[in-house]
């Protein structure tokens, strides 16, 4: 059985998955609870990794991707991981990181201004730059400016990077029981920017996870915005892998903001555009589970509402919607299992594809809970 987790860190992502041949995967890490308020309710990110990984003997990740040089996908990197660029950052308690995914963004851009991200990108570079540790993802061409102003040589590092399309090499169903197919950045997409688009150019990836002769799909969004979405549609079919964007699980966009779906809120709920909406409506399957990694939906009416930043309850409304034709769940970190007491969300895969694991206070056990089926 594999296990995909998901941790209460208001509008910040961490998702960790452990995979059935024991090896572990990072997509981002953002450790934002004020350890010294007692009222955070936000998740101890960094001790719950660290405690995980003590129970597995272990003290490195297999590979840790940071989909994009935002600091709500990467705060406090910095002080938890191992980093081979300096010596400063090689306390004996942190946490190593075999191999390191990135967009070529994360590499390319000039001067990020928090510090997490400045540090990871050296952190970046200087893989790359000693060829080993790190994937790219888009183009080689993406990253040649930046190996002549560097004085490297692109070809030797080609074997590094991985374009849109194509399976990232670290995993394969026959030996580790999952792939990993690269949908986004795309060559397309930046060559068009004249500036770093680290929404648009975010790592997105459609794990699929076998066990057995089962399949289970997961899309993993970064904070992709409806413009980036719909070119990924659109790429996606035009290549004829409509079924590379099939979906069990989705790790929502940016914060279930309303921007992922379209242009414009709406008073009630969101109408996205017509491909993110085929996205939704035509590839989930049965029992499909959307995971919000956000603080909790507002209520109508409330000053919550009126917050111009994500979570975005027409938005919201619109996910509901879907699900509720396919007897799936909707899910919000910052409210799973309340919002009082917010705990990680862990989602089991195995023969019966994805069932959310749940929590019993009065009893030693957990139950695993998947909707029952209804009337018709």
């Amino acid at each position: 059985m594999h296990k995909i987790n998901f941790f209460p860190l208001g509008n910040a992502d961490c998702c960790r998955i452990d995979l059935e041949c024991g090896k572990k995967i990072l997509f981002d890490y953002a450790d934002t609870r004020d350890i010294d308020d007692p009222e955070d309710l936000r998740w101890d990110l960094s001790n719950e990794l660290q405690k995980d990984l003590k129970k597995c003997d272990r003290k490195y990740y297999d590979v840790v991707a940071f989909t994009h040089l935002d600091k709500d996908h990467l705060k406090g990197s910095s002080k938890f991981f191992y980093l081979e660029h300096s010596e400063k950052y090689q306390e004996e308690n942190r946490v190593h990181i075999e191999v390191m995914w990135v967009p070529a963004g994360f590499i390319t851009e000039p001067k990020p201004e928090d510090e997490d991200a400045w540090i990871l990108q050296r952190e970046a570079r200087y893989r790359f730059k000693e060829k080993k540790g790190i994937r790219v993802f888009s183009r080689p061409e993406r990253l040649a400016e930046w190996c002549e102003e560097n004085e490297i040589s692109l070809a030797e590092r080609k074997s590094l990077i991985t374009d849109a399309g194509k399976i990232s090499p670290e995993f394969s169903i026959a030996r580790d029981e999952v792939e990993f197919f690269i949908h986004s950045p795309f060559a397309m997409r930046q060559d068009e920017n004249t500036v770093e688009d680290r929404n648009g150019d975010s790592i997105v990836v459609q794990a699929t996870f076998a066990v057995g002769q089962v399949h289970t799909k997961a899309l993993l969004m970064a904070d992709s915005t409806h413009e980036a979405l719909s070119e990924i549609v659109s790429v996606t079919k035009r290549k004829g892998n409509d079924a590379r964007l099939e979906w069990d699980i989705v790790k929502l966009p940016h914060h279930c903001s309303y921007l992922s779906l379209g242009p414009e809120k709406g008073k009630e709920k969101t109408e996205p555009v017509e491909n993110v909406a085929w996205l939704y409506e035509n590839q989930v399957q049965q029992g499909g589970i959307i995971v919000s990694t956000s603080k909790p939906i507002p209520i109508k009416g409330s000053k919550e509402d009126e917050d111009p930043q994500p979570p975005h309850r027409q938005a919201s409304n619109y996910y509901k919607d879907v699900l509720d034709e396919v007897n799936g769940q909707f899910i919000v970190t910052m409210e799973n299992p309340s919002k009082a007491a917010p705990k990680p969300l862990v989602i089991e895969i195995g023969m019966d594809k994805a069932t959310i694991k749940k929590r019993v206070t009065n009893a030693a056990h957990v139950a695993i809970s998947r909707p029952a089926p209804r009337a018709g």
